[in-house]
């Protein structure tokens, strides 16, 4: 068992690290031309937020999903609060279904990472190129989205392998068995 000064401090390591690849994340994914091939780079903010809500629960991940969110639309010039409340639900629901329902491996993260990223950049799409009927949105669709799926399902594993290493490096003895 841990004393009450040593379980606050690991806590706060802990999310000093997720915050620390939260900034990282943010700059690799508004660097210009990093990893762009035509127009697709990869999403790292949405993986990152899943997989801390894996880890860490579904409050505490639905509200870091939130703020990737949130660093998503501020960074992307957007209307800030509409990917901060679509991360925050998928975060959310993943965290559920994480803890009752699915084997948390890597390849199964990745996985499930790419879908859902598939989903909000779809959703993005629909919201933003074909409801407002602009020409050569189903071309731009097809150009954008797959590769960037597939990339950000690559992308996915070793942040997935990141914040399992720093939710174990900082876990908390309870005493418990």
């Amino acid at each position: 068992m841990e004393s009450r000064r040593k379980r606050k401090r690991a806590q706060g390591f802990k999310w000093g690290c997720y915050l620390l690849l939260l900034l990282g994340c943010t700059v690799l994914q508004t660097t210009p031309g990093f990893l762009q091939l035509g127009e697709a780079k990869p999403v790292f903010l949405l993986p990152l937020g899943l997989a801390v809500a894996v880890f860490e629960g579904e409050f505490a991940g639905a509200l870091f999903g939130a703020v990737c969110g949130l660093m998503w639309d501020y960074t992307a010039g957007r209307t800030v609060g509409l990917l901060a409340l679509e991360l925050m639900i998928l975060c959310f629901l993943l965290s559920v279904t994480a803890q009752l329902y699915l084997k948390t491996t890597t390849l199964n993260f990745g996985l499930i990472s790419g879908l859902l990223v598939w989903f909000v950049l779809s959703g993005d799409h629909l919201f933003f190129y074909v409801m407002p009927e602009y020409s050569g949105a189903l071309a731009r669709y097809l150009r954008y989205v797959p590769l960037t799926v597939l990339m950000s399902g690559v992308i996915s594993m070793p942040l997935f392998m990141a914040v399992r290493r720093i939710h174990t490096e900082f876990k908390i003895d309870t005493g418990i068995i």
